[in-house]
């Protein structure tokens, strides 16, 4: 739900479509790829940025339901680099504080890659500093899909009463049903569109399109997109007075 529009504060929750790894990489003559391991080492700067700009929560779009139509190379690719960087950052992340969670279907993702992403999530449980959270074979009209299903079922089996279903129900059902709603959606490369990415969470979030390639998206600039929120006026359809 959206934020007392009475609390002049940051964003709590920022969340990031990380665009334009593969045109960086291919601007510098180099397979898509190569852009793709350059901005997973962005990541991290991002995330420890966090906490002294006031960020509790990111979440951070790695790879849609609709990305599986890329080439099998290139989602190989992406694939061993989920896994590679699964294993090289756990322990970075768990000593900066970092929790750790990933939303989207994890039916069709390789069983390693699951463990993986399993054993992350146990491993930094304890940790509050700041919670990151990776949307793999994540779409947002899929999220909702299955959403509503589960929903459906607790109304067939009697667990959910149908007359007392309401704005705030279907939001339990979600993938991010424990985080709260994005203060702000950043997306990277240029490109003015959501691109199914937490559609049901973001119907208040305020949202910045910049040209900047994700590989080239600094802890300075994101500092400036977040000192940028706190000068809107954030109203909620109500009427200042």
């Amino acid at each position: 739900m959206p934020k007392d529009p009475d609390t002049p504060t940051g964003p709590r929750h920022v969340a990031i479509i990380m665009d334009g790894n593969g045109r960086w990489a291919q601007a510098r003559g180099r397979p898509r790829l190569f852009g793709h391991h350059a901005g997973a080492r962005r990541v991290r700067e991002i995330v420890e940025a966090c906490p002294d700009l006031g960020v509790k929560y990111v979440t951070i779009f790695a790879f849609s339901t609709e990305n599986w139509k890329r080439t099998q190379v290139e989602v190989a690719g992406l694939m061993s680099l989920f896994r590679r960087y699964i294993k090289k950052e756990a322990k970075a992340l768990h000593d900066e504080g970092v929790r750790v969670r990933f939303i989207g279907d994890r039916l069709r993702l390789d069983g390693k890659l699951v463990a993986l992403m399993d054993e992350l999530e146990e491993y930094t449980a304890g940790n509050d500093r700041v919670h990151l959270t990776i949307a793999l074979n994540y779409g947002g009209r899929d999220e909702v899909a299955r959403a509503t299903k589960r929903l459906a079922q607790d109304v067939a089996t009697g667990r959910l009463d149908p007359e007392s279903v309401d704005e705030e129900t279907l939001p339990k059902y979600l993938d991010t049903c424990v985080l709260p709603d994005p203060d702000l959606v950043i997306r990277t490369s240029g490109e003015a569109r959501i691109s199914n990415f937490l559609l049901w969470q973001s119907a208040y979030a305020e949202y910045e399109f910049i040209d900047t390639l994700w590989p080239d998206f600094t802890d300075e600039i994101f500092a400036g997109l977040v000192r940028n929120y706190g000068s809107r006026e954030r109203r909620f359809g109500a009427v200042k007075t």
